[in-house]
């Protein structure tokens, strides 16, 4: 919303630079470019698991920095947890077709 209130915006970028702070802290180079990769196919699973990773920080669950193979097992553990059913409906409508009766 960029006609938004300033001090909105101001406190949307603090959020997001203390997010970018807490990551850089929490993950290593790899790790960092598979996330931002992540980000631009799938920005909803990746703030996924960029709260998780925030969570477990502020909870001090991290012991180190996490490694790209340890993002990808945080990301596996985030689909589990996200994973819905996908149901394909297939909704046939009848359409009014002149010719249809003509077939016979």
């Amino acid at each position: 919303d960029p006609s938004g209130d300033p001090s909105q915006q101001e406190a949307k970028q603090r959020e997001a630079e203390i997010r970018n702070t807490i990551l850089a802290q929490v993950l290593d180079q790899a790790a960092r470019a598979r996330l931002s990769n992540l980000a631009l196919v799938k920005p909803d699973k990746a703030k996924a698991v960029e709260n998780y990773l925030i969570q477990m920080a502020r909870f001090g669950q991290l012991p180190g920095k996490v490694s790209e193979q340890g993002l990808i097992e945080i990301l596996e553990k985030v689909s589990q947890q996200t994973e819905k059913k996908t149901t394909v409906k297939f909704n046939r409508r009848k359409v009014l077709d002149s010719d249809e009766d003509d077939d016979y």
